[in-house]
């Protein structure tokens, strides 16, 4: 048993390992649901649990195949959001630094550069597009002003363009909050179901004794346990998310209203 579940472990280690090593641009999910699953095996791997899960009702069981599916997706969510997150931090920071080196506001949209999962380049180059649409004359060219009510239009798109990547950072956490409010009550609607059918069945059978409870109630909280096991990662989890979710939100009000204040500047005649 020992020399399988050292394997087992070392299996483990290594797709872990294999897993950090990966480029970090792309996210296998079916790296992240191998790694979910070997953690769940490794918080079990120390204990026998075969005789307290023969010993749980079938209502038990169902739940706790419920939180552990729920811990699965949680898990594999945190390290998802957890990598995109780190990413958009790392490639914003490199964008603003580049942005600010520019003497024009199209100075980088000029150059095409295709850029995924930076937030900022989003905001920017969605505002850019609806600036040299209204920069653009039929010939071609472009005009060096415009009106403010042109500018406030642009200022809105910029607007529209912030919301929509906080939304696409945002996407997933719900699942996270499901599990830190959800899987506790779900632990405990099975510690109450099993302790009920334990009692009735120590009612029916005539005789109370702890080998006739036992079982059955340890079966019983077993769901609490696997509830907390899901709520609590989930919870620390999710703070850690939406902390860095705000200081992400914060930076692109921030770029949007550098953006729109550098466009005024070039585009917007002084005498308005």
């Amino acid at each position: 048993m020992e020399e399988k579940s050292g394997n087992s472990l070392h299996w483990f280690s290594a797709r872990v390992r294999h897993f950090w090593r990966a480029d970090d641009k792309t996210i296998d999910r079916t790296e992240l649901m191998i790694i979910s699953l070997g953690i769940l095996a490794a918080a079990q791997g120390g204990t026998d649990l075969g005789f307290i899960w023969n010993k749980a009702t079938p209502e038990a069981k169902v739940i706790i195949v419920i939180l552990g599916i729920l811990s699965i997706g949680a898990w594999s969510m945190m390290i998802q959001k957890f990598f995109q997150m780190r990413r958009a931090a790392k490639y914003n920071g490199f964008f603003e630094a580049e942005f600010r080196q520019q003497e024009g506001v199209l100075g980088i949209f000029d150059r095409r550069l295709p850029v995924e999962g930076c937030p900022m380049f989003s905001v920017y180059t969605d505002g850019c597009n609806d600036l040299e649409a209204r920069l653009r004359l039929p010939d071609g060219s472009r005009r060096t002003r415009l009106s403010i009510k042109s500018i406030e239009h642009v200022k809105r798109q910029v607007e529209g363009a912030v919301a929509r990547e906080s939304l696409r950072l945002e996407s997933g956490l719900i699942l996270l909050a499901i599990a830190v409010s959800g899987g506790p009550f779900m632990g405990l609607l099975g510690t109450v179901w099993g302790v009920m059918d334990t009692f009735g069945g120590i009612a029916k059978a005539g005789r109370a004794d702890l080998t006739a409870m036992a079982p059955g109630v340890a079966a019983a909280l077993v769901t609490t346990v696997a509830g907390l096991l899901v709520a609590i990662p989930s919870m620390f989890g999710y703070n850690y998310l939406v902390h860095t979710l705000r200081v992400l939100t914060v930076e692109l009000d921030n770029f949007a209203q550098t953006l729109a204040s550098k466009m005024e500047t070039e585009f917007l005649p002084d005498d308005e």
